[in-house]
């Protein structure tokens, strides 16, 4: 990991107005013999969002999936170092899965609405946790529904089959599904690579009103869309964190040739 002298002096000023929120220590991830990450260090931050950026294969979605434990259901994997959540250590043997996935939600490459209606989307994590209050899951409901700019397009027709929203409302309705449960952390991969243009530009505009109450980690191969909604770039390759700084610094004054020949094309 590296930063210029200037850029990092700015970062930490600009992270003591911040709290850490997450952060991997040495964190080295393996499928059976196979080393996939290789000792990754970074830190994330309250209410700010983390562009992972990359060529393909690099390991920037299995860094993701680590961060809510996704990788546990993929057998023969391992992992060694450290990921926090609040300065606790998620792969500790006391910590419950179940209630870790609430706290940090995730949103997937495609989107994947259950064959249920709009309601019982938003509904279904809810009823999981145990919530049986219909005033309470109403209201839930509608404030994700809200939360992610779909309220005033589907309000009329909750009771409608889910499959039947275009491609870029039933992203922002598995957007609003992993609202419901209240997170506090909110990873995307990928998430706009199934979509059209407009649909894109919906989900970027989400992600600048959600950053005000969630942190965000996003996977991009967009070089364009990872500077226009992060605040910090980390740039992944062959398993391992080459460089992060803000956004703006990484893009146009990169410290690592390596850094510079992916941003300007030269390979990816």
């Amino acid at each position: 990991m590296a930063f210029p002298t200037e850029e990092a002096n700015a970062i930490k000023d600009m992270d003591m107005e911040k709290l850490l929120k997450m952060a991997s220590k040495h964190l080295n991830f393996y499928y059976g013999d196979f080393e996939a990450l290789h000792d990754v260090c970074l830190e994330f931050y309250e209410k700010q969002v983390t562009a992972l950026i990359g060529p393909s294969g690099c390991g920037k979605s299995t860094f993701l999936r680590c961060m809510n434990r996704m990788n546990d259901l993929i057998p023969n994997t391992r992992i060694e170092g450290q990921l926090l959540l609040d300065n606790a250590d998620i792969y500790a043997p006391s910590v419950d899965v179940v209630s870790l996935r609430n706290r940090i939600g995730m949103v997937f490459q495609k989107p994947n609405p259950f064959p249920k209606t709009i309601f019982e989307n938003i509904a279904y994590g809810l009823k999981v946790n145990g919530i049986r209050d219909k005033s309470l899951i109403k209201d839930r409901v509608e404030q994700s529904l809200v939360q992610a700019a779909l309220w005033g397009e589907v309000k009329d027709r909750l009771n409608h089959s889910a499959l039947g929203l275009s491609g870029g409302q039933q992203q922002r309705l598995c957007i609003a599904r992993a609202l419901a449960v209240e997170p506090e952390v909110l990873l995307m991969d990928e998430p706009c690579s199934a979509l059209d243009p407009v649909a894109t530009q919906k989900i970027e505009e989400l992600i600048h009103e959600l950053k005000k109450a969630f942190t965000i980690i996003i996977v991009t191969h967009n070089m364009q869309q990872a500077a226009r909604v992060s605040s910090i770039t980390a740039f992944f390759y062959i398993g391992k964190l080459i460089e992060v700084n803000d956004t703006d610094t990484l893009f146009t004054r990169p410290q690592l040739k390596q850094t510079e020949d992916y941003i300007t094309g030269r390979f990816g």
